[in-house]
């Protein structure tokens, strides 16, 4: 059985001095946001962390981003705040991980032999 292609959408910002990526529940979700700003945030975003890639685009290492670095980029580390301007400024891309198959216990099936 497949396992892992889940459908994954972030919205990336370039900042100044790094990119921030945050993770949301569909490309649909910020479009409609964008266009209605009474929808809660929290039908949109997927988690509330906030992540830096050191210069690397969307493809680096995902830390979390810290208070200072959002202060320099953003002006506050108010997650709503960044939230919401990384959602207006950044770009949305959509991903598909692919799919991972694979024996899941091999002792357990005829590749053993007894």
């Amino acid at each position: 059985m497949p396992r892992g292609n889940a459908q994954q959408t972030k919205v990336h910002y370039k900042g100044a001095e790094d990119d921030y990526v945050i993770f949301v529940d569909s490309a649909k979700a910020v479009q409609e946001w964008k266009e209605d700003k009474s929808i809660p945030l929290s039908s949109v975003v997927s988690g509330w962390k906030v992540f830096v890639t050191h210069k690397q685009g969307t493809q680096g290492i995902l830390d979390a981003a810290s208070n200072g670095s959002l202060e320099g980029e953003f002006g506050t580390h108010k997650d709503d705040d960044v939230v919401k301007a990384i959602l207006e400024k950044g770009t949305v891309q959509e991903t598909e991980n692919p799919e991972r198959q694979a024996d899941r216990n091999i002792a357990n099936g005829g590749t053993v032999a007894h």
